[in-house]
């Protein structure tokens, strides 16, 4: 299947996206010691790029983020400089030197200076950039330190553009979230270190500012209880013994126009999620199929396709079709 990728206009705004990779091969690289380092990354190289993070879910071969990418603005020679040291929070006597030099160069406008502004302005607000150097740089820490070397990830990113609407959010950092459980590692997602939600009920403030992005109001205490019922149902705890529903139960419901709440659901994997290029309601669907069609040549008659009403989750719509296995483990 062809990937496309949707990109909002800058003078459109912010954006949100899903964005997932993989290893190669889908082989299983990542133990804690590598998640943990994922996770530092993904903090510091959001921040350098200027990319909010909602939520994100890292596991042993792949790893999601939820982000929302802000709209494009000047940024001071100040700024430029603070979110070029985070990449380096623990720099080496040349790399010091290395952010003297460039101090200086800023100062006195020296013709290097413009060229470090275009290069760093260039990484920042752009989801491709924040995914090409979150890769990159952990790629170059895990090949050093396990001997290897070579590619560590098996493709480009994927990405779904997502409509920045409560409801809709709440569905996708949910889904996200609940990865570790769908992998049945844990029956909640606090219990797994590497994901959003439990960094935030860790005290995580970062994480927490994310979550509450998904809520109106109410603070991180109002925000988890909401999300728990996304993430549980109205109980807003994990039932022993039902991590995840089977695929093919879940076939069997969708044959028969059948309705689950939506926390089952989502203990499902739904690729609508992770391949339907954007996801929202049809309005926003039909928005964006112009800059679909411009980039694929597909006929104007193709038209936002509804994900199956297994569940209440609205009038969710996608741009691309999937016509086989868009539900399984």
């Amino acid at each position: 299947m062809r990937q496309v990728r949707i990109k909002v206009d800058a003078a459109e705004g912010q954006a949100v996206y899903h964005a997932m990779t993989r290893t190669v091969n889908g082989e299983r690289l990542l133990d804690d010691v590598a998640k943990e380092v994922l996770r530092k990354q993904l903090w510091q190289i959001a921040e350098y790029c200027g990319i909010e993070i909602i939520t994100y879910a890292i596991m042993a071969n792949h790893f999601h983020v939820l982000v929302r990418v802000p709209k494009k603005s000047v940024i001071t020679d100040f700024e430029l400089m603070r979110r070029y040291r985070i990449l380096y929070p623990k720099p080496t006597k040349y790399q010091s030197a290395q952010f003297e030099v460039i101090q200086s160069q800023l100062k006195s406008n020296h013709p290097e200076a413009q060229s470090w502004r275009d290069r760093q302005v260039a990484m920042m607000g752009d989801l491709s950039a924040f995914m090409k150097l979150v890769k990159q740089r952990f790629s170059i820490w895990y090949n050093r330190n396990h001997q290897r070397y070579g590619t560590l990830w098996a493709e480009r990113f994927k990405s779904v553009l997502v409509e920045p609407r409560s409801g809709v959010l709440r569905t996708m950092a949910a889904y996200i979230d609940l990865n570790p459980v769908r992998a049945g590692i844990v029956n909640d997602p606090k219990d797994y270190r590497f994901c959003g939600y439990a960094e935030a009920v860790a005290g995580h403030r970062s994480a927490q500012t994310g979550l509450m992005q998904l809520t109106r109001g109410g603070g991180w205490s109002g925000t988890q209880r909401a999300y728990r019922q996304t993430l549980f149902g109205k109980g807003s705890a994990p039932k022993e013994h039902q991590a995840n529903i089977k695929s093919t139960t879940l076939q069997k419901v969708i044959k028969a126009k059948g309705h689950l709440p939506l926390h089952e659901v989502l203990r499902c994997r739904v690729r609508y999620f992770s391949d339907g290029a954007v996801l929202g309601g049809h309005a926003f669907v039909s928005k964006h199929l112009g800059t679909y069609q411009k980039l694929t040549g597909h006929r104007p008659r193709t038209a936002p396709r509804s994900v199956p009403r297994v569940t209440d989750w609205g009038d969710l719509s996608t741009l691309r079709g999937l016509r086989r296995n868009a539900f399984g483990m």
